[in-house]
């Protein structure tokens, strides 16, 4: 019995410490509410405003930094103002205003073909937010580690971008799974791996200065 009694209370520590971890992550209590606020809503607009920055290569596949700006928002704001930064930005375009890559309409994420990357905007800067705060505390110093944190949370948003992208546009127009992947992934991989890098080095520089702005 008493064995017994000492393994329930270990578990019931165990649960709550998990518990205190889990509310810890996405605690968005900040000292500069207002400052968080009002970072949301700029970068917010940094990202509809990226929908008319289109950079051509030389293969014929344009580069569209609405991506890019979406990870960044999420990893620089944190899960939570980086979340609630694409989803006004989803909102604006939802009510008709021409963010979506010069087009608007809650048709455009529901049944367009690229209904699935916009959803995938969301889930990948909350989820990149998410990683930063697990793995990035003010006691890292180690700029390798960061380098490497930050090169594998941007992998993980562009796979969450690009894989709701695939399904969304094999549910949308009815494609097979290699058209979509040759509609959706392939041709953009060489602009993709520019902007990673991008990220990277934007995250870098700028994570330690917002996060000062928010705390």
């Amino acid at each position: 019995n008493i064995l017994k009694k000492r393994t329930i209370i270990y578990n019931i520590c165990v649960d709550w410490q998990r518990l205190v971890y889990f509310v810890t992550i996405f605690q968005v209590k900040t000292e500069k509410p207002m400052t968080a606020y009002i970072l949301t809503i700029a970068f917010s607009a940094l990202l509809c405003a990226a929908s008319f920055i289109i950079i051509p290569l030389p293969l014929g596949i344009p580069i569209a930094f609405q991506d890019m700006i979406a990870l960044l928002n999420g990893i620089l704001l944190g899960p939570i103002y980086g979340g609630l930064s694409v989803l006004i930005f989803l909102i604006i375009g939802a009510i008709g205003f021409p963010v979506f890559t010069g087009k608007g309409g809650i048709q455009i994420i529901l049944n367009g073909p690229t209904g699935g990357i916009l959803i995938g905007y969301l889930l990948a800067a909350f989820f990149c937010g998410l990683l930063i705060k697990i793995f990035i505390n003010k006691k890292t110093k180690n700029n390798f580690y960061q380098y490497l944190i930050f090169s594998f949370v941007t992998a993980i948003g562009f796979f969450i971008i690009f894989f709701l992208g695939i399904f969304g546009f094999m549910h949308n127009t009815g494609a097979d799974f290699i058209k979509s992947v040759y509609s959706v992934l392939i041709p953009f991989i060489p602009g993709t791996i520019i902007k990673g890098i991008l990220i990277v080095l934007l995250s870098k520089r700028f994570y330690n200065i917002i996060k000062n702005y928010l705390y």
